[in-house]
C-alpha cells in the first residue's frame, strides 16, 4: 500500500476489505447482459453504449446492435449510415461515437487479423477508445486492467477512505485496493457499491454495503462528496459525534462509557445535557447499526467497535 492511501485511511487490513466487497457482489448484483461474457467486441459496445446513458436504456439497444452485427467482422462490413442510424434510432447520443465504434470494428480486422488487443495501452489504439473504455475492456474481457475509475468509483474512495477529490489520489487508492488479477470482478464489484449502494443519496443499510464497518462516512451520517452538494450544519451535529466515537474506538480496544464521554467532547458531563444518557443513546444507535458492540451491567457500560 503507497503511504498516501495510508494516510487517506485506507484500512491496514485490506484483505478483509476485499473480500468483503467481492462476497457482496457475488452473491447478488443487477444482472445487465454485458456481465455475463467475456467477448470483448460485446463489451467495448456496452461501454460506449453506456457513456452519459442510463444502463437500463443500453440493455434494449445493445442486445438488438449484436443482434444485427454480432462480431466486429460483421460490423466493419456495415454501412456506416446504417450504424450512425441505428444510433440515433435508439438515442445513445453522440453519433460519433457509433462512427468511431465501426472504424475500431474495421481496425480490429483489418490491423490485429480480428483478434482484439488485450491489454489497456494497446486498446487505445483502437478508434474513438480513451484510457477509461480501454481499461474497462481489458477488465472485464481478459481480467488484464488497472482499478477502473469513474463518477461512482470516486464518490465511494471519497466517503468510505477520505480520499481527497484530485485525480491521481482517487487512482492511486483504487489501484491499491484492487487485488491482484482480479481486475474483472473488483472493477464490476465497486462500481455496483458505488451504483446501488453509494449513490448520491445513499442506501447504505438498504443495500447491505459491505464497506460500513469501515466507513468514514456512515460512521459520521456526512455523506458529501465531490459529485454532491455539501450537506449543512454538520458541526455539532449527531452524524459528528457518530464519528468521533468511531474515530476514538478506533484508537482504543475499548473504553467505558464515562472515559469515552470526555474523549469525544469537551462539555461531557455524566449526569448532564450531553451526559451519560445521551452518550448511551449516540451508542446503542451504533451498535444497532453494526459498528459498536457494547458490555453492559449495573455498574458500567464498555464500548468497543465491531470486528
Amino acid at each position: 500500500m503507497t503511504a498516501e492511501a495510508q494516510e487517506w485511511g485506507v484500512p491496514d487490513d485490506l484483505e478483509a476489505v476485499r473480500e468483503a466487497l467481492i462476497a457482496w457482489y457475488e452473491a447478488d448484483h443487477r444482472d445487465f447482459p454485458w456481465r455475463q461474457t467475456d467477448d470483448p467486441y460485446a463489451i467495448l459496445v456496452s461501454e460506449v453504449m453506456s457513456q452519459q446513458t442510463q444502463l437500463g436504456r443500453v440493455v434494449e439497444a445493445w442486445n438488438a446492435f449484436l443482434e444485427r452485427w454480432p462480431t466486429t467482422a460483421d460490423l466493419a462490413d456495415a454501412d456506416r449510415a446504417d450504424v450512425v442510424g441505428f444510433w440515433t434510432g435508439h438515442s445513445l447520443g453522440y453519433n460519433n461515437r457509433a462512427k468511431y465504434l465501426h472504424e475500431a470494428a474495421q481496425q480490429v480486422e483489418t490491423e490485429y487479423d480480428g483478434e482484439f488487443p488485450e491489454t489497456p495501452d494497446e486498446l487505445q489504439e483502437l478508434m474513438g477508445v480513451g484510457p477509461y473504455t480501454a481499461n474497462a475492456v481489458a477488465s472485464f474481457a481478459f481480467n488484464n486492467g488497472d482499478a477502473v475509475v469513474d463518477t461512482n468509483v470516486k464518490r465511494v474512495l471519497y466517503r468510505a477512505f477520505d480520499v481527497p477529490d484530485d485525480d491521481t489520489a482517487f487512482e492511486e487508492a483504487a489501484n491499491d485496493l484492487m487485488p491482484t488479477d482480479r481486475s474483472r470482478v473488483w472493477n464490476n464489484a465497486v462500481m455496483e457499491l458505488g451504483g446501488v449502494a453509494c449513490e448520491g443519496t445513499p442506501r447504505c443499510d438498504e443495500a447491505g454495503c459491505p464497506w460500513r464497518e469501515w466507513c468514514g462516512a456512515y460512521a459520521s451520517g456526512d455523506f458529501t462528496a465531490p459529485d454532491v452538494p455539501t450537506q449543512p450544519s454538520f458541526e455539532g451535529s449527531r452524524r459528528q459525534f457518530r464519528g468521533r466515537v468511531i474515530a476514538t474506538l478506533r484508537e482504543y480496544d475499548e473504553l467505558e462509557l464515562d472515559t469515552l464521554g470526555h474523549r469525544v467532547r469537551v462539555d461531557y458531563t455524566p449526569n448532564g445535557e450531553y451526559g451519560r444518557e445521551w452518550l448511551e443513546g449516540l451508542l446503542t444507535d451504533l451498535e444497532s447499526d453494526g459498528l459498536v458492540e457494547l458490555d453492559r451491567d449495573e455498574a458500567s457500560l464498555v464500548a468497543r467497535l465491531r470486528r
